[in-house]
């Protein structure tokens, strides 16, 4: 692997779909040298076979995901409704949630989930970042199931 001296941002077409949430396809050819801009930190994410996240919100930080393997369904809780996203390696997307947006991963697949998360910090972590919400209402898991078939 050879190191590049000149950074490349590749623009990208972004969805907004509501109340801040950003959808953004990626181009696979393009994937390799993807860049979020902006970004304090890169995580990688295992996502189990199995898991159902409970739900978290970041007080001072954006989360920027990118599914790389697998397949996982994103609970986002706006408005006191679920919204679902497939987040896939087939359909590369990254989607964008802003500070204050609960949310939490599903992956009811047989297979594990690898994502990228590029983190913005807008400040300090907080120690509730991180700390799991009370579930009002259950996901739909049916929901997240048609979902993972059709994705």
């Amino acid at each position: 692997m050879s190191l590049k001296h000149q950074i490349e941002i590749h623009p990208i077409s972004c969805l907004n779909p509501a109340q801040g949430i950003d959808i953004c396809p990626v181009d696979a050819n393009t994937a390799p040298e993807f860049h979020i801009p902006g970004s304090h930190a890169t995580n990688l994410v295992y996502i189990a076979p199995g898991t159902v996240e409970d739900l978290f919100v970041h007080h001072f930080q954006t989360d920027q995901l990118l599914v790389v393997k697998g397949r996982v369904v994103l609970a986002i809780l706006q408005a006191r409704e679920y919204r679902y996203i497939l987040l896939s390696d087939r359909d590369l997307q990254v989607v964008k949630i802003p500070p204050g947006i609960p949310h939490g991963a599903i992956n009811l697949t047989a297979e594990p989930c690898i994502a990228i998360n590029s983190v913005i910090r807008h400040g300090q972590p907080h120690a509730r970042d991180y700390r799991p919400l009370p579930i009002r209402h259950p996901y739909d898991l049916k929901i997240v199931r048609t979902l993972l078939e059709v994705g």
